[in-house]
């Protein structure tokens, strides 16, 4: 499915927002963070979902909930002024984006997407502000471990790691059909996944190339997870795994296109420059490397998700990162050598995520 064109998701417009802040806008970033909350309550409690037949009473939503008469009260009053839901008659309804979406794929995973935020993202961003005074993740300091960075530190925090996977897992599937369709692999025999995490968009791309052997560069924690799924798509003669760190060990060798997926928005420019001459290095002359992730505009003003993804970038993972504009990951491309870098750029969907390849 490609959510650009079968997805309510899809609908919102990726560009940045023009209109001027008035106090009812600025209302709404002053208490973004409850605005939040009601929908992550009206998710874990699947109020949307109880409405998908149709309208209901304030009593019929509150015996499906199994809720008290003051919290239906509270979560009614909210879901309503966001917009979630509306009011006519004295019967609550979904929105139009909420009932479309509910009808797609795409609706578990943008309830992955939701408690990603509220279970990893929310704590860390307290420490916001501290992050950028530091230029540090201070928020890694309430991730319970003593890992490097988020994800060596995923494997002690069990829940964490679950609610992590299944979000990458449905933040690719929402994106990988722009990845499948953009990138050229029909000459290409063998592609190195660096940090391709549970094999995901290793996956899409195999089935989608048949000749196309792939595979996952990740560490040892997550190795498992990603031969797991491997292994459930029937892919194991042509996809695997190998462990091992992608800055501290030297990658493979043996591969006409290396792909970054979701990887170069963690880090800073200078680590990014030297993942990209690391595969330079090993890439034989023609061959490709491919970055796929977000990408902010050049002009630094938008899109907003692309922004508002950034406070979790500079706030928790690692100690670098932000949805980079695209003229930053070209920068880095042109650095480690590659010379013929091509920016493939599309405006469908609300995720703004691109993809750049550069040939040696």
């Amino acid at each position: 499915m490609n959510p650009s064109h079968d997805s309510a998701i899809a609908v919102t417009e990726a560009g940045p927002t023009a209109r001027p802040l008035d106090m009812d806008g600025l209302s709404w970033i002053l208490f973004g963070h409850a605005a939040f909350q009601y929908l992550n309550a009206a998710s874990e409690l699947n109020l949307f979902e109880l409405l998908e037949g149709g309208p209901l009473t304030k009593e019929e939503i509150r015996t499906g909930l199994g809720l008290a008469e003051r919290a239906t009260d509270i979560l009614l009053l909210g879901c309503t002024s966001l917009g979630l839901l509306e009011k006519e008659d004295g019967r609550y309804r979904l929105a139009q984006v909420l009932s479309t979406l509910l009808a797609t794929p795409d609706w578990k995973r943008f309830k992955d997407v939701v408690a990603l935020e509220q279970y990893v993202v929310y704590e860390g961003q307290l420490d916001f502000t501290e992050s950028l005074r530091t230029n540090k993740n201070a928020g890694l300091r309430r991730v319970r471990g003593s890992g490097r960075d988020l994800y060596h530190r995923l494997s002690e925090n069990p829940h964490m790691e679950q609610v992590f996977y299944r979000y990458m897992r449905s933040w690719s599937e929402m994106a990988n059909p722009h990845l499948v369709a953009n990138l050229d692999l029909s000459q290409t025999k063998r592609l190195l996944d660096c940090g391709g995490g549970d094999a995901v968009n290793s996956i899409a791309l195999a089935k989608a190339n048949s000749h196309l052997e792939v595979t996952v560069f990740e560490i040892p924690a997550t190795q498992v997870i990603a031969e797991k799924t491997i292994r459930e798509a029937g892919l194991s003669e042509r996809v695997s795994v190998l462990a091992g760190d992608m800055f501290a060990d030297p990658f493979p060798t043996g591969f006409d296109c290396v792909l970054f997926a979701h990887q170069l928005v963690i880090w800073t420019p200078e680590e990014n420059t030297k993942l990209l001459r690391k595969a330079y290095d090993v890439l034989p002359k023609g061959g490709r490397v491919a970055v796929f992730n977000s990408m902010s505009n050049d002009e630094g003003d938008g899109p907003v998700v692309a922004a508002l993804d950034s406070v979790y970038f500079a706030a928790l993972p690692a100690e670098g990162g932000m949805i980079y504009p695209w003229s930053v990951h070209e920068r880095c491309m042109r650095d480690a050598g590659f010379h013929s870098v091509e920016r493939i750029d599309w405006t469908e969907g609300w995720t703004p995520h691109g993809l750049i390849v550069g040939t040696k």
